[in-house]
This record gives C-alpha cells, sequence and structure tokens, in this order.
C-alpha cells in the first residue's frame, strides 16, 4: 500500500520533474513513510483499475478497432491482471517476465503468441503511462519475442487437381476455386453473401481485417485488388 501511495504521488508529479528528480523524491518519500501506517478502504484502487482497462478499451474502439480484437485485448489484459493479483500501478518487469513464462510453460504456447500477449501489454501499460497512470511502462525492458520466419510452401497444379476432383458437389468446388483464384482468407468466404457476389462483372465484396472492405476482381487463376473506404 505505501509502494501504491509513493508510485501515484510520482504520477501526479510527472508532469513538473526530469526523471533524476523523480528518483531522488521516491527515496524521500521511502524514508518518509517508514513510520506512517497507510489504510485502503478497498474500493478506490478497485474502481480506479477497472476504469483504466474500460478507458483503453474505450480508446482502441476509438481507433477503429474491431469488436472481436477489443474483446481479444480486453481478456488477455484482465486475465494478466487477476493472475498477477496486483494492480496496474504496482505490476513491475519480473511480474510480467514471470507471467509470460508461467502462461507458455503450462499451456505450451508458441512463441508467436507469447509475443502477442507481450505486444498487447505494453500497448496497455504505454498508454497508462501516456495518460500519467504510471511512471514508467514495465514493459519497455521486455523485447520483441524471435520467431522464426516459416515460408508456406504453395499448392501445386497437381495438388489443386487432387482437391478439386475430391469435391462431392458444385458448392465444394466453387469454395476451393474462390480460395485459389482470389487469395482471400478463409474467414471472410465463410462470412461472404450471395449479394456480396456480381456473378456478371466477377466480382465480390469481402470484409476484411476490423472495417475495411475489399473489392477482389476475379479472373482465372488470378486477383487484383482494390480497397474501398
Amino acid at each position: 500500500m505505501k509502494e501504491q501511495f509513493i508510485n501515484e504521488i510520482q504520477r501526479k508529479m510527472l508532469p513538473y520533474l526530469n526523471n533524476e528528480q523523480l528518483v531522488k523524491l521516491k527515496n524521500i518519500l521511502i524514508e518518509s513513510v517508514q513510520a506512517l501506517t497507510i489504510y485502503d478502504d478497498g474500493n478506490g484502487q478497485q474502481l480506479e483499475e477497472l476504469d483504466a482497462v474500460g478507458a483503453f478499451i474505450g480508446a482502441k474502439r476509438i481507433e477503429g478497432c474491431s469488436e472481436k480484437t477489443l474483446n481479444y485485448y480486453q481478456s488477455t489484459i484482465e486475465a494478466m491482471l487477476s493472475n498477477i493479483g496486483k494492480t496496474a500501478q504496482q505490476i513491475t518487469t519480473d511480474d510480467l517476465r514471470s507471467y509470460l513464462i508461467d502462461y507458455q510453460t503450462q499451456r505450451c504456447s508458441s512463441k508467436v503468441t507469447i509475443d502477442n500477449i507481450r505486444r498487447i501489454l505494453s500497448s496497455f501499460f504505454s498508454w497508462l503511462e501516456d495518460e500519467d497512470y504510471i511512471v514508467k511502462s514495465p514493459v519497455r525492458r521486455i523485447h520483441k519475442v524471435k520467431t522464426a520466419k516459416v515460408v508456406k510452401d504453395t499448392y501445386t497444379d497437381e495438388a489443386m487437381e487432387i482437391m478439386r476432383d475430391g469435391c462431392d458437389d458444385i458448392r465444394d468446388l466453387a469454395i476451393i476455386d474462390l480460395l485459389s483464384s482470389s487469395g482471400i482468407r478463409i474467414g471472410e468466404m465463410v462470412t461472404l453473401n450471395r449479394e456480396d457476389i456480381n456473378f456478371n462483372e466477377r466480382e465480390c465484396v469481402v470484409m476484411g481485417k476490423g472495417i475495411k472492405k475489399d473489392l477482389f476482381i476475379l479472373t482465372h487463376g488470378q486477383k487484383s485488388i482494390c480497397k474501398i473506404t
């Protein structure tokens, strides 16, 4: 609680002091509050923490992130806070490192997943720093996780014909041809409706990531894309 009290004073003095002065202020405060007893009413800090997460999600919503992305951000941040058991102001770099290590060990997660979590936490704590909720982001010293670049093999003409021959009906054949000729994502194809397709012009409009829309002009074995805003 005393550490939280000191961090709060530092946060409020951040606009007026440089880093060296903040360090001296912290040392003086540590010496001054040793003999003090500080009580927490159990309500104020909890409300502030919940508001911080909600405000961050609100800021990301204004930036245009999709609801799916926002839900992923919120669940990731809340899982971290619940697991560590501290407020954002109290969390240290070592806390986050331990959390990421335990997460990877317990769930056998890939390096890509761990780096995605690190990236989300970095965005959250950087926002808290910008909004003066904390003095310095604890994620600054946690660097990007190095991942191997995997080059995916493309389907050969023979493999494509095998897949086409394995289709039981014309619908499955249309799905295979659409994926191979346009290059759209599977998720985009799943949400594609008949009214989104112009059969005469051989065009279809698909919903991309977030709120983006792509116009795919289909030709035999090729694709041309024009972004629509």
